[in-house]
C-alpha cells in the first residue's frame, strides 16, 4: 500500500519527462502521433489475443481443465489494454509486455509460480467443475445450445399425451391484428 502513493505520482512525471524530451527531438506533432498510433496498435493488438485467450479458456473448461494460465493471461491483456490508452511511452511498454504473447507468457508463469494457481484449486473450482461435468452426463444438447435434464423422475408417469381441452388458435389475434 505504501508503494502506491510513489507510483501515482511518479509515473505520470515520468511519462511527462519522456514526452518532453521526444517532442524536443521529434517534434510535438510526430509525439502526439505516435502516442495515437501506439494506442491504435495496442488495441489491434488486444482485441486478437483477448479473443484467442478466450478460446483457450473455454476449451480448456470444455475439457474439464483449470485454465489458470487462460485467467492471468486475461487479466494481463486487461492491465496491458488499460495501459496502452493512457498518454506514454513508459506505461505503452509494459502495456506491449502485456499483450505481446511471448513476454506474456513468462508474466503469466512468474505469476503462477507465485501461488496463484494453489489458490484457485483451494477456492473450490475443481470440486464445482467435477459436479458439472457430472451435471452435463445425465443432460441432452437441444439444437439452441442449452441442456436440459433428460432424467425422468421415478414418481412422473412418462405419457405422451395432453390432458385438456385444444381449439384452434387465429393467428390474426395471435399477432395482434
Amino acid at each position: 500500500m505504501r508503494l502506491l502513493l510513489p507510483i501515482f505520482i511518479g509515473i505520470p512525471i515520468l511519462e511527462m519527462f519522456i514526452l518532453i524530451q521526444v517532442a524536443g527531438f521529434i517534434g510535438a506533432l510526430p509525439t502526439i502521433g505516435l502516442v495515437l498510433l501506439t494506442a491504435v496498435v495496442g488495441l489491434h493488438l488486444l482485441r486478437q489475443q483477448g479473443l484467442s485467450t478466450l478460446l483457450r479458456a473455454r476449451q480448456k473448461m470444455a475439457d474439464g481443465q483449470l485454465p489458470a494460465e487462460e485467467l492471468v493471461s486475461g487479466i494481463l491483456l486487461a492491465v496491458g489494454g488499460a495501459l496502452l490508452l493512457t498518454p506514454g511511452f513508459f506505461t505503452d511498454s509494459i502495456g506491449f509486455c502485456c499483450l505481446l504473447p511471448s513476454t506474456r507468457r513468462w508474466l503469466v508463469q512468474l505469476i503462477l509460480r507465485k501461488g496463484l494457481l494453489q489458490m484457485l484449486q483451494t477456492q473450490g473450482f475443481n470440486s464445482q467443475r467435477s459436479a458439472y461435468q457430472r451435471s452435463q452426463d445425465s443432460s441432452s444438447e437441444t439444437q439452441f445450445g442449452f441442456s436440459f435434464d433428460a432424467a425422468v423422475p421415478p414418481d412422473v408417469k412418462n405419457t405422451n399425451s395432453i390432458d385438456g381441452e385444444c381449439s384452434p388458435v387465429d393467428e390474426d389475434k395471435q399477432l395482434g391484428q
